[in-house]
């Protein structure tokens, strides 16, 4: 082909990579806001309550005491106290990967204001059945009641993620207490930045 109309083989190649690398470039846009801008890291913002758990096997986790994240993700929960709850990062990152964001596994357990377990079972369209949460992390079980008398609603923890992450909610109704394992929990709509 004479002339400059053809790119050829490779202007064709060097357009792919710009391709990538522009597609590369979108999907970091699209990454969740940084946690430091929820209070969640530095400043006065940090979890004024953590207790720090064992490192090993690289297990950086930490047991939060601080309900103010929570309480902002899980609204249709109220106010809660005596939490303890993990934020652990899921997969490893190496060297050889791409930078980018990592899912966080949000799991722990919390009271619920007195007669608030009762009031969110009640509601029958959410037809709460038995059910007993699984992947209890072991820094979590000393916090766990022993005889509590978990229920579990597809349509509450709908209601309770808005379908904007995947999670389950346990509730014992006797006890106003709540567990819950979500991944990637993010603030409600309705509250705000």
């Amino acid at each position: 082909m004479a002339g400059g109309a053809s790119i050829g083989r490779r202007g064709i190649l060097a357009l792919g990579a710009v391709a990538a690398l522009g597609a590369v470039t979108a999907l970091g846009a699209c990454a969740p806001a940084s946690r430091e801008a929820d209070g969640e890291k530095g400043g006065e913002g940090r979890d004024r309550g953590s207790t720090k758990g064992s490192a090993k096997g690289g297990g950086q986790a930490e047991v939060h005491t601080d309900p103010a994240p929570l309480e902002r993700r899980f609204t249709l929960l109220g106010p809660l106290t005596d939490v303890h709850w993990l934020g652990t990062p899921l997969g490893e990152d190496s060297r050889m990967s791409v930078p980018g964001p990592v899912d966080t596994r949000v799991v722990g357990a919390a009271r619920l204001e007195a007669g608030a377990g009762a009031a969110l079972v009640a509601v029958v369209r959410r037809d709460f059945r038995p059910g007993k949460p699984e992947r209890l992390p072991k820094k979590l079980a000393a916090f766990m009641p022993e005889d509590a008398e978990w229920v579990r609603s597809e349509t509450f923890n709908q209601e309770v993620t808005g379908g904007r992450y995947t999670g389950e909610f346990y509730i014992d109704a006797a006890a106003d207490r709540v567990y819950f394992d979500t991944i990637d929990p993010n603030v409600a709509a309705s509250t705000g930045p």
